[in-house]
């Protein structure tokens, strides 16, 4: 299938997160000018971008590879997400818009239902467009191209197992966007921090066997009040 020369990057990012590209493994240029149906120019562009975000480094003696991250840089995404999600969440309440809250009130419906019935590929999707909303609302393009960055890298590095209970997992989606419907931000920053760390302990690092947790559960950061989940609905 033909892809637009502008969507070479994504593609190749795509498939490296889906593992059609191997961790280690080259990446030439004629081959996936072949496979992209573009000529080798937005190839060897697309390579330069992707080794700027660290899903690709240069080789001596065999070019472009796929990175092969250590499992500290994985745990460091990990700490990442957890202190940029409650900022981009913080700043979400100050400045989203109407449309932005259309859109989230929508997901966590859908979620909500989608929990009820136990559609765990459903929640996956709705969970990643309402995480990329929240952060489209900081209103910060550069807040917003770290996370999803990071998205990207996580889902490449780490297996990540269904919430024990989906239906309270979505019930925190709901909180976090009441308060950011009230524009709470301090509140809104401590619910997607909670909500955050407690996600953090699903995931599976894919190179090391899938079996140990990226972080232990004893070493999650909690926060140093218990946030009530309840409050006024919109």
């Amino acid at each position: 299938m033909r892809i637009p020369a502008h969507s070479v990057c994504t593609a190749i990012r795509d498939d490296i997160v889906a593992g059609v590209h191997e961790r280690g493994g080259r990446l030439t240029e004629e081959v996936l000018a072949r496979r992209y149906g573009v000529s080798r120019v937005p190839v060897r562009e697309a390579l330069r971008t992707l080794e700027a975000e660290g899903f690709v480094v240069t080789r001596r003696h065999a070019g472009a590879c796929v990175a092969e991250p250590t499992e500290q840089e994985a745990a460091d995404l990990l700490e990442m997400r957890v202190l940029l999600e409650p900022l981009g969440a913080s700043r979400a309440a100050q400045r989203r818009t109407e449309a932005h809250l259309k859109v989230l009130r929508g997901l966590v419906r859908l979620g909500q239902e989608r929990a009820r019935r136990g559609n765990s590929e459903d929640l996956r999707a709705l969970g990643g467009w309402f995480h990329e909303t929240l952060a489209q609302a900081s209103g910060s393009s550069s807040l917003t191209s770290m996370l999803t960055q990071l998205r990207h890298k996580i889902a490449w590095m780490y297996a990540v197992a269904a919430p024990p209970s989906p239906v309270d997992s979505w019930a925190e989606h709901g909180a976090i966007v009441d308060a950011v419907a009230r524009g709470d931000g301090e509140r809104a920053r401590a619910l997607t921090a909670l909500h955050t760390e407690r996600a953090t302990v699903a995931h599976r690092l894919r190179f090391s066997g899938g079996e140990s947790p990226a972080v232990r559960p004893d070493r999650v950061r909690t926060s140093q009040h218990a946030v009530n989940m309840s409050g006024p609905r919109h």
